[in-house]
């Protein structure tokens, strides 16, 4: 089996070398007052600007790198309904109500992700033609029928399949089952970035990257964000770094999760026959989980926990070429042009927050592997929000943020087991 990796840097992922809806600006080297401002260039904040200038709110971004530089351009591209945490479990730890409000609200998020992309013309891929949620044992299975149950007493128009029909819709003998989602789709999730970008401008934001805040502070009357070369005072102030927050936290309030991916060459007609021939993306019930799609070019992209941006790559890219070869093994000819990692900021409850930071001021973080649909709807509902929306109305409640002191240690914990996980395939075979 021909098995190579390409010299591409692992930052420089397929959706940076594909997209075709590039979005560049200039950095901050003015000192700017406005309405509200924003750090952070990813999905959360560039939602909160859309709509928030098509309300003709005036409105700054500052972006540390460049669009989409954190997990809005690395992830997956997985357009989900709903967290990974399944729906009774949101309602037994948010309360009833709270619970319910926001399962209603990200159920919806592939609803307005697709709705902004065709009403904006995003240039990003999109396949609606849902997702399956692969089931790799029996164990996997029992999961998915409590998933199920679950969304169907939502009335969600979710469908378990049998091993014979998951095994025909993945174009892989290696599963139980599968739960079908029509909800769902994929995007090029740094097309999508990009596209949210250029539709917030053209509706009156201003957006400068390159440009990390190295402060912000409140004065008593207005918040104030530096920068090496400007500044920005503003009324309001929204934190949208999730991740990536860097130095901007005093505390940790997430634990931070690698999640490592590996893209083929476009696969010959020959090599694709039977593979996802109906186009959904995939992850599987796998303790280490890992997921699977084709893009638009007939790509294989393998995706799993873990980080190959440091000694550990290796043992990942081993693993990808152990994991295709299961999945797949009429795919015999092949390498991996693009190998890449982004990080995840994973919350202790694994729901995502608004968390108040200061007077007029909030954060959104803790998407905990769902990007997407939910940084949209938190980006929207943080603009109603800037907009005095009555907070009851919002999808998840304001809270106080919480350190979480154990993120170093858990940290650790994710993503050395990833690695020795994969390693441990690898002796044993898988």
């Amino acid at each position: 089996m021909k098995q190579a990796v390409s010299k591409a840097k692992p930052a420089h992922s397929l959706w940076r070398a594909n997209v075709s809806n590039a979005y560049a600006s200039t950095p901050l080297e003015a000192h700017v007052t406005t309405e509200v401002v924003i750090i952070g260039g990813g999905y959360s904040g560039l939602s909160t600007a859309l709509h928030l200038a098509q309300q003709d709110v005036d409105v700054q971004v500052i972006e540390a790198h460049s669009i989409g530089f954190g997990g809005s351009g690395r992830n997956v591209g997985l357009v989900n309904a709903g967290l990974w945490v399944p729906p009774d479990q949101v309602e037994a730890q948010l309360g009833h109500h709270a619970g319910h409000t926001l399962n209603q609200a990200l159920a919806a998020a592939p609803d307005l992700v697709f709705k902004l992309i065709e009403e904006h013309q995003i240039d990003c891929q999109p396949v609606r033609n849902g997702t399956l949620h692969c089931a790799n044992n029996s164990a996997g299975l029992a999961d998915l029928k409590r998933r199920l149950s679950q969304q169907q007493k939502r009335h969600a128009p979710v469908q378990l399949l049998d091993a014979s029909t998951a095994q025909t819709r993945t174009g892989s003998s290696q599963f139980t089952g599968a739960l079908f989602d029509p909800r769902a789709g994929t995007i090029q999730p740094l097309g999508y970035a990009f596209g949210l970008a250029h539709a917030a401008v053209a509706a009156g934001a201003h957006i400068y990257t390159q440009s990390p805040a190295l402060s912000y502070q409140h004065n008593g009357n207005q918040w104030c964000v530096t920068t090496a070369k400007g500044s920005i005072k503003a009324n309001r102030l929204i934190l949208a770094t999730n991740a990536y927050d860097f130095n901007l936290a005093a505390t940790p309030r997430h634990t931070p999760v690698h999640f490592c991916q590996f893209a083929t060459q476009p696969l010959s007609k020959q090599q694709r026959s039977g593979i996802l021939p109906q186009g959904e993306g995939c992850w599987d019930t796998a303790q280490v989980m890992s997921s699977f799609r084709l893009d638009n070019e007939g790509r294989l992209i393998i995706g799993g926990v873990g980080c190959v941006e440091d000694a550990g790559k290796q043992t990942h890219v081993n693993w990808a070429h152990r994991q295709l070869k299961a999945l797949f093994p009429q795919v015999t000819d092949y390498q991996f042009q693009y190998v890449w990692s982004g990080c995840i900021a994973m919350t202790p409850d694994h729901l995502p927050k608004i968390a108040h930071i200061g007077p007029q001021a909030i954060s959104l973080y803790g998407y905990s592997g769902r990007g997407i649909g939910p940084a949209t709807v938190l980006g929207k509902a943080a603009a109603q929000w800037a907009m005095g929306a009555d907070p009851a109305s919002l999808p998840v409640a304001i809270t106080l943020p919480k350190a979480d002191h154990f993120s170093p240690i858990k940290a650790h914990y994710y993503n050395t087991g990833a690695r020795l996980a994969h390693w441990f395939g690898r002796r044993l075979g898988r």
